[in-house]
Parts: C-alpha cells; sequence; structure tokens
C-alpha cells in the first residue's frame, strides 16, 4: 500500500461525489444494455438439487480489533459475537455474516466503579436461555485473586439492548472462578467453570454445579477434569483448563476446553464427552480424550489456538468452532484474534476440528450464509423492507430474490433502494410450493441499505429471501504471483493483484440456483495496458481483454457470458498478459 496522504474535506466531498457518479453510470449503462434493471430467471427447470445460497469463501481472522475468548451465537438472521474488550467493559457484535469487519458494534455494559467486579472482565459469553439473553462474564477488584463470576440478563430481545446486572453466580465454595456458562442437558440446566481448589493459583480445573434457573447455582460443585496431562501443563505452573464451551450433536454431549498457558502459543483444545446416558454431575460420566483436539500449527502460522465457542450455519447443517489465535509464537496475550472453521465428526460421534488454517486459506462460507430471510425483514402486509442490506462501495449491485408464485400469471413487484425510485421486478410463476428466483440490478451505497420490495394487494405470490451474490476478490484464493493489496478505493478496502503469467485468483465455491448462462461482471483496478485475463469455469475457457482505466483507482468492468451449473461452480480468473487488480465479481442470469 502506497503512502496515505490526508485531503482536504473540499477534495474529499468531491472525490466522494466522483465515485458515486461513476458508480451512478456503470448502473445505467446495464440498464441500456438490458433494457431494465430486472435481470430474472423466470421458470425453476434445470433446478438439480437444493439451493441454499450464492456460497463463495471468506478468510480468517473473523474482524480486524483483536478478539480474545471469543462467544458467538446464531440467532433470527444475524451472528453475534462477544469477547474481551480491554477488560474494561462489554461489547457486543451483530453481523448478517459470520464476518464481523462491517459488524455493528455496541459497548452494553460498563462496571460501575469501586466494586468487586469493576476490573479485569474476562471472557463474556452471550447465551439466548429459556426465551431471555444472559451474559456471563468474569471480573475482579483489581487483584486476580478475587476473580468471580457474574451475570447479566437483557432487558429485551435485542442482544444489543441494554442489559441489568443480576449479580455474582457463586456455588458454596465461593472459590476463584472465571470463563463460566450455562449448560442444558434433557431440560436441566448447570454450570461449568475454570476454578481453583483453594485460594492458590497452583492450577484451573474444571467445575460443574446444578442451576435452578439461569442466575443461580442450586448444589455444590462438582470436579469434572484437572489439568494432569503433559500437553495441558505446557508453560506452566500454573497449569490450565479454562474457557469451557458446550456442544451438542446427535443426542451427545461434550464440553471442550483450554489447557495449557494462554500466554504461551502452546494453548489447545481438549474434549471432555459424557457418556450416553451419563450423569453430567458424575465425574465418571465423562470420558476425557488424552491428545488435544486443536493446537499450534508453525506450518500454518497458526499459534495458541485456544478458548472457543461453538455456533451454527444460517440453514441449520453446520457446526462451526471459533476460536482465538496468534500469527507469532511470542504474541502471549497481544493479537489474539477470532478465526473459524467447519467442525466434522469421526466413526465414533467424536467432534473433529482438523488442522488450524492459515490466515491465506479460502474457507467455504457456512451453508446459507448471506442469504437474508423474509422473517429478519420488517413487514407491513405486502411490504417487506430489508434495512440493513451491506455494501463496502458505491455500486450498482445484483439482488436475487426468493419468492414462491403458485399462481398462472406473473406478478411484479416495486423494489426501491434507500428511498429511491422503484424498479419493476417480475416474478413468473414457480410452481406450488416451488421457489423461483429473480435478479434486479439496484444502486447500493457505502454502508448499510435499505431495501423495499412491495406486492401489490392480492398477489399470489410471496416473498421468502434476497441475498447478494458479490464475491471479494481479496477472499479467493491466490495463486502464483496474486497477492492481496490493500486499496482504500476498493470494496472491502482491498484487491487480489495478478501480475505474471502464473499468477491466477480461484473463486470457488460459486453456487448458482439454475444451470444456464449467466452473467459475469468483474470489476478490475488498475490494469496495464493491453492487459489479459483467462477466465475458466469448469473447464471451459476465454481470452478477454482488460479495459484500460482512465485514471488510477477508478474500477472497469468486464462482463462475461459463462454457462454455470447449479450447485458449486469453480472460477479462475489467469492473468494472460500484463497485470490488473480484481475488486470483486457480480454474478446475476439476464431475462429470457
Amino acid at each position: 500500500m502506497g503512502m496515505k496522504s490526508v485531503k482536504p474535506e473540499k477534495a474529499w466531498a468531491s472525490e466522494k461525489l466522483r465515485r458515486i457518479i461513476y458508480s451512478l453510470a456503470a448502473v445505467l449503462l446495464l440498464i441500456l444494455a438490458g433494457g431494465a434493471y430486472m435481470m430474472l430467471q423466470h421458470n425453476t427447470s434445470g433446478t438439480d438439487e437444493v439451493y441454499k445460497g450464492h456460497g463463495g469463501t471468506f478468510k480468517n481472522t473473523l474482524a480486524e480489533i483483536d478478539t480474545p475468548d471469543p462467544s458467538v451465537i446464531y440467532r433470527n438472521g444475524y451472528y453475534y459475537m462477544t469477547f474481551t474488550h480491554n477488560g474494561t467493559d462489554i461489547m457486543v457484535m451483530k453481523s448478517l455474516t459470520l464476518d464481523f469487519r462491517q459488524a455493528e458494534r455496541k459497548v452494553v455494559w460498563y462496571p460501575p466503579a469501586e466494586t468487586a467486579y469493576s476490573a479485569n472482565l474476562w471472557a463474556p459469553e452471550l447465551q439466548y436461555i429459556r426465551d431471555s439473553w444472559y451474559i456471563y462474564f468474569a471480573a475482579d477488584d483489581g487483584n486476580n485473586e478475587n476473580h468471580r463470576m457474574y451475570v447479566l440478563q437483557g432487558d429485551s430481545s435485542d442482544p444489543l439492548g441494554d442489559y441489568t446486572f443480576k449479580g455474582q453466580v457463586a456455588d458454596s465454595s465461593n472459590k476463584w472462578a472465571i470463563d463460566g456458562l450455562a449448560m442444558e442437558v434433557e431440560g436441566e440446566l448447570y454450570f461449568v467453570w475454570s476454578g481453583w481448589e483453594g485460594d492458590v493459583n497452583a492450577a484451573q480445573n474444571t467445575y460443574i454445579a446444578p442451576m435452578s434457573d439461569p442466575l443461580t447455582i442450586s448444589g455444590p460443585r462438582v470436579l469434572l477434569s484437572e489439568p494432569l496431562l503433559s500437553w495441558e501443563q505446557a508453560g506452566g505452573p500454573p497449569y490450565i483448563n479454562e474457557g469451557q464451551s458446550v456442544l451438542h450433536h446427535d443426542g451427545r454431549v461434550f464440553i471442550v476446553y483450554s489447557g495449557a498457558g494462554s500466554w504461551t502459543p502452546y494453548y489447545s483444545l481438549g474434549l471432555l464427552a459424557l457418556k450416553p446416558g451419563g450423569n453430567p454431575l458424575e465425574a465418571a460420566s465423562w470420558t476425557k480424550a488424552e491428545q488435544p483436539l486443536l493446537a499450534m500449527d508453525e506450518a500454518a502460522g497458526v499459534y495458541g489456538p485456544g478458548h472457543n465457542s461453538f455456533t451454527v450455519s444460517p440453514d441449520g447443517s453446520e457446526q462451526w468452532i471459533v476460536y482465538h489465535a496468534t500469527k507469532g509464537a511470542d504474541d502471549g496475550w497481544n493479537n489474539r484474534k477470532a478465526r473459524a472453521q467447519l467442525v466434522s465428526w469421526d466413526d465414533e460421534g467424536l467432534p473433529v476440528f482438523g488442522k488450524p488454517l492459515p490466515l491465506s486459506s479460502a474457507v467455504k462460507v457456512p451453508a446459507g450464509m448471506g442469504v437474508f430471510h423474509a422473517e429478519a425483514a420488517v413487514r407491513s402486509g405486502n411490504r417487506l423492507e430489508f434495512p440493513s442490506l451491506p455494501s463496502t462501495v458505491d455500486s450498482g449491485t445484483p439482488l436475487l430474490v426468493h419468492y414462491v408464485n403458485p399462481g398462472r400469471e406473473s406478478a411484479e413487484a416495486a423494489v426501491s433502494v434507500n428511498g429511491g425510485p422503484a424498479s419493476a421486478l417480475q416474478l413468473p410463476p414457480s410452481g406450488e410450493g416451488k421457489t423461483g428466483y429473480a435478479y434486479i440490478i439496484l444502486p447500493f451505497t457505502t454502508g448499510e441499505n435499505a431495501v423495499v420490495i412491495d406486492l401489490p394487494e392480492g398477489a399470489t405470490a410471496e416473498l421468502h429471501a434476497v441475498e447478494i451474490p458479490r464475491y471479494e476478490g481479496e477472499v479467493q484464493t491466490l495463486e502464483g504471483e496474486a497477492a492481496a493489496e490493500d486499496n482504500p478505493y476498493a470494496s472491502g478496502g482491498a484487491t487480489a493483484n495478478l501480475s505474471g503469467s502464473d499468477a491466477a485468483l480461484h473463486f470457488s465455491n460459486i453456487l448458482v440456483p439454475y444451470s444456464g448462462t449467466y452473467t459475469i461482471s468483474v470489476a478490475v483496478l488498475n490494469a496495464s495496458p493491453d492487459a489479459k485475463l483467462e477466465a475458466e469455469v469448469n473447464g471451459d475457457s476465454k481470452i478477454v481483454p482488460v479495459p484500460e482505466s482512465q485514471e488510477r483507482n477508478r474500477v472497469s468492468f468486464i462482463e462475461l457470458e459463462l454457462e454455470l451449473q447449479s450447485g458449486a461452480n469453480d472460477i479462475i480468473l489467469f492473468d494472460r498478459q500484463g497485470s490488473f487488480g480484481i475488486d470483486y465479481m457480480d454474478i446475476w442470469r439476464k431475462s429470457e
């Protein structure tokens, strides 16, 4: 990235206006070329499998800021994360995707001064239990030996709303305690945490106790695990079992915990498995794995992977682990950022995390991510408003609408964005109970966009969801001499630069609802004269010239007609001459 300069306010405003004009001009060109904003597929023939969204990839980390001890939950169309936020307060982030870089962020609670819980707020856990939000957290008065567990209860259904402090969550021993959370098994509540046996910081153990409600421990603590394995003792004393999290699968219950010193690169994840039918309050009912399930990988550049939580894909078919790690062996407690990867299962029904993924890995997004369902929209009769569709750049942006139209005639929807003029979108018959898909290009602006879709009174069609089939270049697989580079003019603030005959950008997990011809629009920055790229999809390829930018950092567009198959596709862009940066790729299907 080049040197930064500070522009005068007037010059900045002029630059902003120029970019908006260019982007809207691109939209106008699409209108003139296609005859309308609308680009749609009006039948369900050719659908070979269940379509769950446009797919794509992301890259770790999940946020650009430090996010140690991440607690992530998915509910009602949004991901929420809380984490140790400098130990001074409790922040919650809200995102439509597992990528929290563009998330809404809010400090939901500040501790009062000069109390037993005013300092060192560690590892908050956000949980939705029995129709209410709770945040469990550890805190002290400035002295570590006084760490205890406390709880907040949400005042509303909004995790970013107000919370009421409900006091300490304590068992009768009232010993040192951190990293607590509630666990529900067969309708019964339990509290699981990390604590000392006595009053000396020699070892942190895993404890469990019954709860009468989400605020109250109702029985004595039970010791489930001590850090006696060699890997758990790395970096000690003290020896560590902490950061407990709960995982459910096929009727089985697991506690995943962190062992070894959190200040060392050896911090790793261990497993306690409850035997089928076992009593959670009996230590003998739990089996402990001898080896960690996730550990440091020097080859991948991942150190200290630990203190995790679990969440699900938006469609509910997948479970994901979210953990923090650093990229330096000597980072200690610095630079701990949240990362995510898919959980798989072995033949014995035990979780498998695999190796921690390097930051360069393009990871398939959770199934259904990026599909914004009608349930999360604001509904008023036949009018749906999606109030916070994200965009990182001013641009003509494709919107894919999911609908069902069981009638014999097309329904016409009026679609507008940010209060602008409405455009007509035809929703042809899809068949009884079958989903149809229609594309439309909308003038999105940087930030959150409000999209309103109106159906006429008495329309037989129903709107189910919308999504934005855009794929950022920098989060794809970079091959050869391709490299990600920061660029403040680019969508997402970065591009994938291709320079050299072996440079390529591999877009994988590209999903479309139907087999057929699609328009692929590639946003290109800073192309050299006579630059050419080759586009290959599912084995077929074509070479096209890259439009030369009229000036630096102005986006040009390449449009290609490519044959895609329903389900997953691979699109690879090769550098065949010169050099250029790939900002993003959009996909839509024109009307027939």
